[in-house]
């Protein structure tokens, strides 16, 4: 069965550590539930770059190799995972929280339709 990548979207900016823990803690608990993470946290630091440089980045992931979106907590306070959010959306991928995302591994192979499940989408 494919494994289902999905890309994490949650607040960075202006958190202690770009809550980088909360990324990294969600991929962890993700990858081991089968899913392939794909994670902004991933692309570290960069002294010169701007938020745009990272936005840019995140959603060029985003639009060519996610399937799906799992945000975080606080993702609806995120000017950038609002964004991620509302791409998704238009994109038609499926978006979950990582926890939703988690107990839908359990329930199914790692399917890309969660409305059998009967648990709503973001």
């Amino acid at each position: 069965m494919k494994r289902l990548s999905l890309y994490l979207a949650g607040p960075m900016t202006g958190l202690p550590d770009y809550n980088y823990p909360a990324f990294f803690a969600a991929a962890d608990l993700l990858r081991h539930a089968g899913y392939i993470v794909l994670n902004p946290a991933d692309i570290g630091l960069h002294p010169t770059w701007t938020w745009a440089d990272y936005m840019r980045v995140g959603l060029e992931t985003l639009t060519d190799q996610a399937e799906a979106v799992a945000v975080l907590p606080g993702w609806e306070h995120s000017r950038g995972a609002r964004i991620e959010v509302r791409i998704a959306h238009r994109f038609r991928l499926p978006v979950h929280t990582a926890y939703t995302w988690h107990a839908l591994a359990a329930f199914s192979p790692l399917s890309s339709h969660s409305a059998s499940c009967g648990i709503e989408t973001i």
